[in-house]
């Protein structure tokens, strides 16, 4: 089809689509674009909790607050829990708008007034395996929480948090009592701060969000072939030359971590070696496999460069350095990658090939095994357990090392029935902008596991992986949250808890609870959106085609847009003509849509309902809904002309005419009862695949839906 005659098309199918449009809200008697809705009956209608608790045993009555409500326990100030009760109060007065009487930040003691009590045994480790279980109970007249260590004081203080409900009589706190505790011991989020640096105002929000559902183990990142990011003073050029200036200082990390320690998560690093490892050798090439000079890395994907394991002075250089890391972090396991090691300069250097047929080594991977048997000696030494990606899995490795496996969960089947402990990641990379759903129902131990109850504990839990070629510190909270909070009620909550069509309900609560903690998932995108049309103003368009005039600006109409499109899934995006760089802009539309949008979720729902039940009230939402997404497209058009970095988006607007199109014509066909021809529908289908080819490295995420409601037509159960 020619570009003249395609827009002879365009404007036949817009003035078709119009009629269409009008005809229908006429039936429908209103001209209002409807959002898709649904409600799903809460736990014992309770609020939206995540994770869900363990064992939740509803009673009659609620506890209200007023500004007397006043807590009391045993802490120290300055302890975790003083600290924690103490922020608990301040969010709690800032949700209710209560000017609370106590000084909770100064005096905790118990008091025979008070009425909030909370008591624990012994403060915990920060380490797996350790309680962290809470008891709590609400009556009426008192809120009671209790626990065998102040991290379980801490877990309950969030559900406490969740809790909190409101009617026209005020803020209340339903009456229950919650026994809980996590079904998995390490429940992580890895955040990538190489391919990108992530500032420390980013890593804090992101660790005040993971307390908020119980996340308790910051992955942390912090060598690659981009950036080697944590200062070094025994080798100071790792950080001056591998960096770009861009690295943590050692007061920096000490601060992270102490934070970290006041939320109960632990901080365990990972220094990835020895592939991966471009940052490293810019400023000791003398360590590396090939003789260089070496640059900081800054495409993406697996390079060549590797440390040298047939050089001794490689050992002696990991010996002092692990011994200062191990003094920085006190976690007691120290991540080492492990992964994708490349072997072409291994291939190519005589000092390794003779290496290897002295120690009779058989292939690279029998070489990377003696590597890593040489690490460990040096982390065992300073009493650290080992953690790498699958590939350091060798026979002959002690069982106390942890496999984090990138594979599958069978990876860890396999090494849980040879005694290793594992941790699962495959399936949790949220960087790949998969849904919360495929996220929420893989399972470190898969339902109907034939492991053991000995060969289950040695799964010790899970970690969502935030991979930083495509994220900046505007975008990484976007790509994070909501969706690892499914991830966490996963790794928390016990395994018959399921219900998909549930999380997402309770999802959308805890999304915008979220906010609280500082993290920008949620309003960083009208900021971008704002930004990429700050150029043009922002000018309002009246569009006259329906029963009454709409107003509509750019950046509604953009939001609109973004509403209903997702980012292309996996890694297609390195793959759509453009070469990523870490100096590539993340500013681009692509950027501002999230990984997954609810909107097109609720939208799917709603032409399931239709196609199954056939009720004009259901069309009529449908109707609606394409109305209101119909009334964009002038000035997605107009804005695509005016500005350069927006006119890749044109195409995205084109598609929503076709699926609108689609979508009426088969409503009118079904409703009207009239024979369907064949031919009409294949050759919807077929629009229907080119539609769904990427565009501005986005996909209309509507699609699946429109698509739904055409088969419906072609099928046994369809007219």
């Amino acid at each position: 089809m020619t570009a003249n005659s395609f827009k002879k098309y365009k404007i036949f199918i817009s003035v078709l689509l119009t009629g269409f449009i009008c005809l229908f809200l006429i039936a429908a008697g209103s001209l209002q674009a409807e959002s898709p809705s649904g409600t799903t009956e809460q736990i014992s209608n309770l609020p939206p909790m995540m994770p869900v608790p363990a064992k939740i045993e509803p009673v009659e009555g609620s506890f209200r607050l007023d500004e007397k409500f006043s807590v009391g326990g045993q802490a120290k100030p300055t302890s975790r829990a003083f600290k924690a009760v103490g922020r608990f109060m301040s969010r709690l007065a800032g949700h209710a708008g209560i000017f609370l009487e106590q000084d909770f930040l100064a005096d905790q003691s118990l008091k025979t007034s008070t009425k909030f009590i909370y008591k624990f045994e012994r403060v915990g480790q920060l380490e797996p395996d350790e309680d962290e279980s809470y008891h709590l109970e609400i009556t009426p007249e008192k809120v009671k929480l209790q626990s065998k260590t102040d991290l379980g004081l801490l877990r309950g203080l969030e559900t406490l948090l969740q809790l909190l409900s409101v009617d026209s009589q005020g803020y209340y706190f339903p009456c229950l009592i919650i026994q809980d505790q996590p079904r998995f011991t390490w429940r992580g989020l890895l955040i990538d701060s190489c391919r990108h640096f992530m500032p420390l105002e980013v890593i804090k929000r992101n660790l005040l969000a993971m307390a908020s559902v119980k996340l308790n183990v910051l992955h942390w990142h912090l060598s690659e072939d981009q950036g080697f990011r944590v200062e070094s003073k025994t080798f100071p050029r790792l950080h001056q030359l591998g960096s770009d200036g861009m690295y943590y200082s050692q007061e920096q990390i000490k601060e992270i971590i102490q934070f970290a320690s006041d939320l109960g998560i632990r901080v365990m690093p990972e220094f990835d070696i020895p592939g991966h490892s471009t940052s490293w050798l810019v400023g000791y090439p003398e360590y590396a496999s090939a003789p260089g000079p070496y640059r900081i890395e800054r495409k993406f994907g697996v390079f060549h460069p590797a440390f040298n394991p047939a050089n001794p002075k490689v050992y002696d250089f990991f010996d002092k350095f692990f011994r200062e890391m191990a003094s920085l972090f006190p976690d007691p396991y120290l991540h080492i990658g492990g992964d994708e090691v490349e072997a072409v300069h291994w291939k190519e250097n005589p000092q390794v090939q003779a290496f290897m047929k002295k120690h009779h080594l058989s292939d690279y991977q029998a070489l990377q095994a003696y590597f890593n048997q040489e690490i460990l000696k040096i982390l065992t030494r300073y009493r650290k357990k080992m953690v790498g990606w699958d590939e350091i899995y060798q026979p002959g490795l002690p069982k106390d090392i942890v496999i984090h496996s990138w594979r599958g969960p069978q990876a860890l089947v396999d090494g849980a029935r040879k005694g290793y402990q594992g941790i699962l990641s495959n399936g949790y990379y949220i960087d790949l902008c998969e849904t919360a759903e495929r996220h929420y129902l893989n399972d470190p131990i898969p339902p109907g596991s034939l492991l053991t109850p000995e060969e289950k504990k040695l799964i010790l839990g899970g970690e969502a992986t935030m991979w930083a070629e495509l994220v900046s510190p505007e975008t990484v909270d976007s790509r994070i949250w909501p969706r690892t909070a499914a991830i966490a009620e996963r790794l928390w909550s016990p395994q018959e808890v399921r219900d998909v069509d549930d999380m997402y309900e309770r999802l959308k609560v805890i999304s915008v609870q979220l906010e609280e903690t500082g993290v920008q998932h949620l309003k960083n995108q009208q900021m971008l959106l704002r930004r990429l049309i700050s150029p043009a103003g922002s000018d309002l368009l009246k569009i006259g085609t329906l029963k009454a005039p709409f107003t509509i600006d750019k950046l509604e109409a953009l939001q609109r847009l973004a509403a209903i499109c997702e980012p292309v899934k996996g890694y297609a995006r390195h793959n759509q003509g453009r070469t990523y760089t870490s100096l590539a802009p993340l500013t681009r539309f692509v950027d501002a849509c999230f990984p997954e949008s609810l909107e097109a979720r609720e939208f799917r729902k709603i032409v399931k309902n239709y196609i199954e039940a056939r009720q004009p009230e259901t069309a009529r939402k449908i109707i609606n809904y394409l109305a209101g997404l119909y009334i964009i497209v002038p000035r997605i058009e107009t804005v695509s002309e005016q500005i350069p970095s927006l006119k890749e988006i044109r195409p995205l607007a084109d598609d929503l005419i076709h699926l609108s199109f689609i979508a009426l014509y088969t409503l009118q066909l079904a409703e009207g009862g009239e024979k369907i021809s064949n031919s009409w529908i294949e050759t919807q289908k077929v629009m229907i695949q080119e539609i769904k080819k990427p565009k501005a490295e986005c996909l209309l995420a509507i699609t699946p839906a429109v698509e739904l409601l055409l088969e419906s037509l072609s099928s046994p159960g369809g007219k």
